[in-house]
């Protein structure tokens, strides 16, 4: 059973989207994400509704664990929706690359289509990438954003108590 749409109908409520479903080693990975963040009320509400619902309808056959989680700060990218939501942030992926090496490349997404993905590698310059050619991709986050001036700086002082 296709779990996509129906996963969608369940989380529109809560007002949260679903970003990526992935079934790997006995375990239903479904990662939800919101503007402006998910926090942990958000994530138990839509574990409760979807656990009931996967309960009731036995979509996914076996035992298996539920794990329904957000993407966090540097997002997984496995889907051409997961690149085209990331056009003008910076991104790491390693490329396949048949006989040759594979090759790590970091830099702006430019653009990204059902199949390719563009980017403006630090090193490299503008380099098209085939999606299917890349082994793991995530969006990089850069801590601590550039020190504001503080209000001392730059004024002159006389060394005189006024």
């Amino acid at each position: 059973m296709e779990l996509e749409t129906p996963l969608r109908t369940l989380l529109s409520p809560l007002g949260l989207d679903l970003y990526d479903v992935e079934m790997t080693s006995g375990t239903l990975n479904i990662t939800v994400t919101r503007e402006g963040g998910v926090d942990l009320e958000l994530l138990t509400k839509a574990n409760r509704t979807i656990s009931e619902w996967l309960d009731t309808n036995e979509p996914v056959s076996g035992h298996y664990t539920l794990d329904v989680s957000s993407p966090g700060l540097e997002r997984r990218l496995r889907t051409p929706s997961h690149f085209r939501s990331t056009i003008g942030e910076v991104v790491t992926l390693r490329e396949r690359r048949g006989d040759e090496p594979t090759r790590r490349l970091e830099g702006t997404v430019l653009d990204a289509d059902e199949t390719t993905v563009t980017l403006q590698d630090e090193s490299l310059g503008r380099v098209v990438v085939v999606q299917a050619n890349v082994e793991r991709a995530r969006t990089v986050f850069k801590w601590g954003a550039e020190a504001k001036p503080s209000p001392s700086r730059g004024k002159a002082t006389s060394g005189r108590k006024g």
